[in-house]
């Protein structure tokens, strides 16, 4: 078995240790799935994810939760090559990638707004709180 199906199996084992499960998981990019910032890179070059990202992603799709991007990055044209690089792109629902100065605000009226889940069941992971405290509110 190797290591992404290592981890997969882990998150499952974890996630079905929950009663309530979130109907979508909404994802930062830089420095929350990949361990750089986008603007700071070439569509050339090859990205890649943080080791558990890909076993953890699979793992919540498996389980049918929904998964979907809010990132604020000034360069969404190389975010999305990246995506597209890690054969990622097709697994979210729903990918708002554009520079905003309302820490996400706007990415998440968006999400709903193409999805029609509801905020209270959308659980959100970001490097900086800042933007967790602004979409809380």
């Amino acid at each position: 078995m190797g290591e992404v199906e290592k981890v997969k199996e882990e998150a499952l084992q974890i996630l079905g240790m929950s009663e309530v499960l979130p109907k979508m998981v909404v994802f930062d990019l830089d420095y929350t799935l990949w361990p750089f910032y986008c603007e700071c890179r070439s569509k050339r070059e090859m990205p890649s994810l943080y080791p558990h990202a890909t076993g953890i992603l699979l793992a919540l799709k498996h389980k049918g939760i929904n998964l979907a991007i809010a990132s604020r990055s000034p360069t969404p044209d190389i975010a999305s090559s990246f995506l597209t690089k890690l054969n990622l792109k097709s697994i979210f629902l729903a990918q708002e990638i554009f520079s905003s100065w309302t820490h996400k605000t706007d990415h998440f009226q968006r999400i709903h707004s193409r999805t029609g889940v509801p905020f209270n069941s959308m659980l959100f992971f970001d490097d900086e709180n800042r933007n967790i405290q602004a979409v809380i509110k």
